[in-house]
């Protein structure tokens, strides 16, 4: 299903109870499709994110991240996290944005590398006291391909990318440079 070029004006309910309104009138949002709630590979991914997130900022971008996950299922990993995080466990938002699931998700030897990477670093934070490790059954399955959108303020998709394995998406670099150089409203 193709992606209109412009994204109708909505809110979405992040998991803190905040709305967060798609697009917004005052900044570019990058959209987000992640996997399920606690999946390693995401994890990294989002750390990435994190450690830069005031460069995003900066950049007048606002990270909104969705799981085919519960919300609370979400709570369980991603208290931390300074963005809105959005549950979808009915997958509405993935079928509407054409996000899909596939063997090829973990299958494809080009994601094998940040599999090891996301298990090696799940095993050293297992040691910490408190951390919650991941579901070995996770709601929605370990399939989904991970999606990324950024939506201007008047709705208009800029760009887009639709991982192909579990570790395709837009590194924080990609996302930096794919943001336009122009005056946002204020």
């Amino acid at each position: 299903m193709p992606l209109p070029a412009r994204i109708p004006a909505r809110t979405l309910t992040a998991i803190s109870g905040a709305p967060v309104p798609v697009p917004d009138p005052d900044c570019l949002i990058h959209l987000q499709f992640r996997r399920f709630a606690g999946c390693p590979v995401c994890n990294l991914h989002l750390r990435s994110i994190v450690a830069r997130h005031d460069e995003i900022n900066a950049a007048d971008i606002r990270e909104v991240v969705v799981f085919h996950s519960s919300a609370a299922e979400l709570h369980k990993y991603t208290a931390d996290l300074p963005f809105a995080v959005i549950a979808d466990p009915t997958r509405t938002l993935y079928r509407e944005f054409g996000v899909e699931s596939a063997p090829r998700a973990l299958l494809n030897p080009r994601a094998w590398p940040t599999i090891v990477r996301a298990i090696a670093a799940e095993l050293r934070a297992a040691r910490t006291p408190g951390h919650v490790r991941p579901p070995t059954t996770p709601e929605g399955g370990r399939l989904g391909l991970p999606a990324d959108f950024l939506i201007a303020p008047d709705g208009r998709v800029l760009a887009a990318k639709h991982g192909r394995h579990a570790d395709d998406q837009w590194s924080v670099d990609e996302l930096l440079n794919l943001a336009p150089a122009h005056e946002l409203p204020r």
